[in-house]
């Protein structure tokens, strides 16, 4: 049993592989992977790398679309091949199981109405899809109202303790709303980026001539994300926390049994498969 498969399996910890390349899906659900993060930065990596995989799904596609369109035929035909092979998984019903994310567009962070439009018609595609909204004041708001209509939904671009506290809000009225309705709550995550807190971090470290450690900024991300989880506990709130764009298999190693959604890349799994006891 290798760090990642007792990660899944002795603790309340889950995780789920961040990259759309099929060779590396199929090999992190063999070490305990339960779902995926996608975004459309790792759908285009993964068709540009990997076209004969691809073929047969991509070739029946529409021809001559362009803008949205096309983007969104891709993510459609990449996040709907897992969102398909994990059904299985997911109908089995247990915690965060056999579910993909796909992400709205980037560019479109501050459109609230944009968002929430494009949200809707991802739904519609499969249901263990989770839509990625950032967690901008537009991007919150949609979230809201995705929750309120049962859509499970992951707030990204998240880098602070106040930003995913709004996240829990929005999901703790959403939800209501939902019940209010008639409608079951879905799954929600609001995801912290550790490993790009602390990028920022040692940019500004550099920037003002500060003595402090590479060792104290590594601990940044992780300090933010433990007093979320404590914050989250305190409040009864049930959304779920996911570090990710770690930088390290520290990052990872330091959280391990917390009962949060873990997003691994490949280059972490390989360091905590490689980590010896």
């Amino acid at each position: 049993m290798n760090y990642l498969q007792w990660l899944a399996e002795k603790t309340d910890s889950v995780w789920w592989h961040d990259s759309a390349n099929i060779d590396e899906q199929e090999r992190a659900f063999s070490w305990g992977a339960v779902g995926m993060t996608t975004n459309p930065f790792l759908v285009n990596q993964t068709l540009r790398a990997n076209p004969k995989q691809w073929e047969d799904r991509v070739t029946h596609l529409e021809k001559g679309l362009s803008g949205d369109e096309k983007a969104l035929s891709l993510i459609k035909a990449v996040t709907g091949y897992y969102a398909q092979a994990f059904t299985d998984l997911y109908q089995n019903g247990s915690f965060a199981q056999g579910f993909v994310c796909a992400q709205t567009n980037p560019n479109k962070s501050g459109d609230y109405r944009y968002m929430l439009e494009q949200a809707k018609t991802y739904a519609t595609w499969y249901p263990n899809l989770v839509i990625k909204l950032p967690a901008t004041k537009a991007g919150i708001r949609a979230y809201e109202e995705c929750v309120a209509s049962g859509i499970a939904v992951a707030a990204t671009v998240s880098f602070t303790v106040p930003q995913v506290l709004a996240v829990a809000e929005a999901a703790k009225r959403g939800k209501q709303r939902a019940i209010e309705a008639g409608i079951k709550p879905p799954m929600t995550i609001a995801v912290m980026m550790v490993g790009r807190l602390d990028d920022y971090l040692r940019d500004v470290a550099h920037d003002q001539e500060a003595t402090i450690s590479e060792e104290d900024i590594c601990q940044a991300g992780t300090a933010c994300i433990k007093k979320a989880y404590k914050l989250f506990a305190q409040r009864g709130y049930d959304t779920i926390l996911m570090p990710a764009g770690c930088r390290g298999a520290y990052h990872i190693t330091a959280l391990s049994g917390a009962k949060m959604i873990m997003s691994i890349s490949v280059k972490i799994q390989e360091a905590l498969v490689a980590k010896k006891g």
